[in-house]
């Protein structure tokens, strides 16, 4: 495993131990959301985001799917991704949902989930095979190396923001996905189409496709939809 300097908490997960970024609200308490890595890695970026979410009042949890590793190449970013079995990181995943609930701290009967390009994929699938300890799950740009498994379990509402001009989730596509998950899971997302390109909320801007205008709206309904749905 390598160093990341971003890990600060430890949690069982499917046989062993876990390793992520836990960032509390000054509150010290408020609903639990699990925030998932881009294809870079737990890098400044997720752990930001992960602060801005306790700054509004969230418990929130960013696993380290990489094992300490990260990258600003889009080619060893790609190979990471690949890597990285869907299913089982999924189950490692549900160990920061379990973490989460176990927490005092954790005011929320359910958990919500928020992921960044390939973690807005992994959200999917979290919500998939989690079922009712997902109370909202929203994807940025879902992006997976491989196809999603059954929605057949998902009753978690979705919320899910991709670029108009994003080649790696194109507006068909995410329109494809959209009509499976209904099928499967009798949920229709709400999946939202913006006039930008791939990881537009990506402040750090690795691709030059941040986006501050289209990523404030994305955030905002973001919040928004976090709020109504856990603290409910």
């Amino acid at each position: 495993m390598a160093d990341n300097p971003l890990q600060n908490v430890t949690f069982p997960s499917n046989g062993h131990t876990a390793h992520g970024y836990l960032a509390l609200p000054e509150s010290g308490s408020g609903p639990g959301v699990v925030v998932i890595q881009e294809w870079w890695g737990l890098t400044d970026h997720i752990a930001d985001v992960t602060n801005r979410l306790a700054a509004e009042g969230f418990v929130a949890l960013a696993p380290d799917l990489y094992g300490g590793r990260t990258t600003h190449d889009s080619d060893e970013a790609g190979q990471l991704l690949q890597e990285l079995p869907v299913e089982g990181a999924a189950r490692d995943l549900g160990g920061a949902v379990d973490h989460l609930l176990s927490l005092d701290a954790v005011t929320s009967e359910k958990i919500g989930a928020v992921g960044f390009c390939m973690g807005g994929g992994f959200v999917l699938v979290l919500a998939a095979q989690q079922g009712d300890k997902i109370g909202a799950a929203v994807p940025f740009y879902g992006v997976l190396g491989e196809d999603y498994p059954s929605f057949e379990n998902l009753t978690a509402p979705l919320l899910g923001h991709f670029g108009e001009q994003d080649a790696m989730a194109p507006p068909d596509a995410v329109e494809a996905l959209a009509d499976r998950i209904e099928n499967e899971s009798g949920t229709r997302p709400d999946f939202r189409i913006y006039p930008a390109g791939h990881a537009f909320f990506n402040d750090e801007n690795h691709m030059g496709t941040y986006d501050p205008v289209q990523g404030a709206k994305a955030w905002g309904a973001t919040l928004e939809f976090l709020r109504a749905k856990l603290e409910g």
